[in-house]
């Protein structure tokens, strides 16, 4: 990723802090604002949401992009999202999302952002990642320093979105080993 690119991923995560809203309820702001004018949305922006310029016009920019590219950037909630991921030939995973989900739950609050293919879990930072990798297994990705990888914990490359993954094939696999693991990032991320 260059340096610009680092840049507005930066300056994108910091308006989700300001703002309290996920990108993808930013853009759905904009797409019902019905607004086509760049500097209408930008002005719309800073007035309803007391954005700066420099954020307004970054964020127009980025949802223009997206929508150019025909990538989207995630449905507006997190429910709209385990619908969107898991349909299909996808559909009998949405299982072992669901039984992730409840476990994350027990260790106290987070964020929930959904992404195109797949929802992004954080607190002050990401500590993981849930979504369909293929027809038949999920991934979790983990943001935590110092696990023993090996087995199902794979370790990625550094400058990865996440320090970890695992691979599920069914909800049975969701146990207590893949827990301590979660709880780890969970804590790892306050």
């Amino acid at each position: 990723m260059a340096d610009l690119d680092k840049a507005v991923a930066t300056q994108l995560a910091n308006i989700e802090k300001r703002t309290g809203k996920s990108l993808a309820e930013l853009t759905a702001i904009v797409q019902q604002s019905r607004l086509t004018r760049h500097g209408e949305i930008v002005a719309m922006l800073k007035e309803q949401l007391g954005m700066g310029h420099g954020d307004a016009n970054t964020l127009v920019h980025t949802i223009r992009k997206a929508e150019a590219a025909g990538a989207g950037v995630g449905p507006a909630t997190p429910g709209q999202a385990l619908d969107e991921l898991y349909s299909g030939p996808k559909a009998a995973l949405r299982s072992i999302h669901e039984a992730l989900l409840d476990a994350i739950r027990s260790f106290g609050e987070f964020e929930e952002a959904p992404k195109k293919a797949y929802i992004s879990y954080r607190r002050k930072k990401q500590f993981a990642t849930i979504g369909p990798a293929t027809k038949t297994q999920v991934e979790v990705g983990l943001n935590a320093k110092g696990l023993a990888a090996g087995g199902r914990l794979q370790e990625l490359p550094a400058g990865q979105m996440c320090n970890y993954r695992i691979r599920l094939g069914h909800a049975g696999e969701v146990d207590g080993e893949l827990l301590g693991w979660l709880r780890s990032a969970y804590d790892a991320s306050a």
